[in-house]
């Protein structure tokens, strides 16, 4: 029977490769909680993965930017937080008033995060980005 509360990290360099990492952590979470329902679940990966995308394509210094992400499962949330050391991300470019075309293959990863999560948020703590997301465990 899982504890009820887990932690989970890994940690590297926001590079395409990273991605590998990432879902192999969550698949391990899947293992340990059968209990979580998988929706859930691939709610949060979805809005990893986008937040993730995000570091990887935009972060500066391309190449060079250390992440660690933080995975927390307790019997009613899933929460992770993101942290990067890449440069302070604006709010231009987090709070975009434009929606993407429909047609748009870019520009969505913010808008899905925010859409499949119950809270999200950003904050630039001592030179890092640091993303936070909860996703309710729905019955």
């Amino acid at each position: 029977m899982p504890p009820e509360s887990s932690s989970y990290s890994v940690q590297g360099i926001a590079a395409p490769a990273c991605f590998e990492d990432l879902h192999q952590l969550l698949e391990r979470v899947s293992e340990d909680h059968p209990d979580v329902r998988r929706t859930d679940l691939d709610m949060l990966e979805t809005a990893i993965i986008e937040i993730a995308g995000n570091v990887v394509e935009h972060g500066c210094p391309p190449g060079q930017v250390a992440y660690t992400l933080y995975l927390w499962v307790t019997e009613t949330t899933l929460k992770s937080v993101l942290v990067d050391s890449g440069s302070e991300v604006s709010s231009e470019d987090r709070e975009s008033p434009d929606r993407p075309d429909d047609m748009a293959e870019e520009g969505r990863g913010l808008l899905l995060a925010e859409a499949v999560l119950d809270e999200f948020r950003y904050e630039r703590r001592d030179g890092h980005n640091t993303w936070t997301m909860i996703r309710g465990r729905h019955s």
